[in-house]
């Protein structure tokens, strides 16, 4: 996302003396992307961000996988995850590939005795249900349901809940996630046919400035493990920072869908895009207006991606069952489409309530154990007409 923003103090030439007040100098880190190549911003802290004092523990995090090479398709009945109280222990993936991790998470409590780090990849939580704040070292953004929050990797945060009832649905990404290019011209701002603008994006604020010593608990997650690193200096300890690469929130309910006198593909719902994936946001919005419309999605083959649907609210009326939570998987390899019935029971409607994310990713995802234990087991006959 090509947009700049800043936060507290900092000096007017990058990579000179920021003097403290009381004598001393802030120091500088470049937070970057891609190498020295992507999005990047400067930041000034009241430490050295580089004091590492211990390295308690290394475990494994990585997912069990049930079904390597997948050929069926699948429901997960997402609301059936239990509830856990710690952050990091409710996140449970559901789908893998080379590419990404889906999954969903339950925490009942805030994450407030360590602070966490995603070292491989980009995180986007989609808050289901709840509401709180997102505490990053560049500064806090509240959250509702509803929406996207994207934490680029590297990005120190914590999470404080207001709410016991929480439900995420999350992908990190080993690649950046960034609004689509065909919304955007030449030097990055949205077009006006883009079906959302800079305006909507929740960006940090509150920035906490911490001057703190001491044993500081940090798990990072890097290759599959998480790492138990204990700093000496509190790690939101930034004064001031500017530049493009920082956490953002994204509402949902302010994406404008595009729709058109007969359906729509699937891109015009796109909402960000990566290297190895595109998410999209099915939202509200008005059936096809064309007299012999038909509202409900033609089948239409997966040969060259995985879809993923994480149903959110309202009614699906492509397909039949779907309730709050649940997640299909729509392998390549095999045509898929409405439910029988949902097509001509679509004919006449006006509008849509349903509210959806959807996942495509162009590497088939393996299955985990994880995820078939909320398995159906019936879903990939739900095509069968009786």
């Amino acid at each position: 996302m090509p947009l700049y923003h800043k936060l507290g103090d900092f000096p007017q030439k990058r990579h000179t003396q920021f003097e403290k007040p009381n004598g001393g100098f802030y120091y500088e880190q470049l937070f970057g992307t891609e190498g020295f190549h992507g999005h990047s911003s400067l930041s000034y802290h009241v430490h050295r961000p580089t004091q590492v004092k211990e390295i308690l523990n290394s475990y494994s995090v990585e997912p069990k996988i049930a079904i390597g090479k997948n050929i069926k398709s699948l429901l997960f009945k997402g609301f059936e995850l239990k509830s856990e109280n710690d952050f990091l222990d409710s996140r449970k993936a559901m789908l893998v590939n080379k590419d990404c991790i889906i999954g969903l998470a339950a925490p009942k409590q805030s994450l407030r005795n360590y602070f966490y780090k995603n070292a491989d990849a980009d995180e986007m939580l989609f808050i289901h249900k709840g509401k709180g704040k997102l505490r990053t070292m560049l500064g806090n953004i509240p959250f509702v349901y509803g929406d996207y929050l994207i934490i680029p990797r590297g990005i120190i945060y914590q999470i404080d809940f207001e709410t016991e009832e929480n439900r995420l649905f999350y992908v990190e990404s080993y690649s950046p996630f960034y609004t689509p290019k065909r919304y955007k011209n030449q030097s990055g701002q949205h077009l006006e046919h883009s079906p959302f603008c800079e305006r909507d994006f929740i960006l940090p604020n509150e920035l906490e400035t911490h001057d703190e010593k001491g044993d500081f608990l940090i798990k990072i997650k890097k290759e599959g493990m998480i790492h138990e690193v204990v700093y000496a200096t509190h790690p939101f300890d930034v004064v001031g920072w500017d530049g493009y690469n920082f956490p953002y929130g994204f509402s949902i309910h302010n994406f404008e869908p595009i729709t058109g006198r007969v359906h729509q593909p699937p891109p015009v719902h796109q909402t960000f895009e990566t290297a190895a994936f595109v998410v999209c946001s099915f939202c509200p919005r008005l059936y096809d207006y064309h007299p012999k419309a038909i509202p409900a999605p033609y089948n239409h083959s997966n040969i060259d991606s995985d879809e993923v649907l994480y149903y959110v609210d309202g009614d699906f009326m492509s397909r039949n069952n779907i309730e709050q939570g649940h997640i299909t998987l729509h392998p390549k390899g095999i045509p898929h489409g409405p439910a029988p019935g949902a097509m001509e029971r679509s004919i006449g409607h006006k509008e849509t309530q349903e509210l959806a994310v959807m996942v495509d990713t162009f590497r088939p995802l393996m299955v985990t154990q994880e995820a078939m234990g909320l398995d159906d087991g019936l879903y990939y006959k739900s095509w069968t007409e009786s």
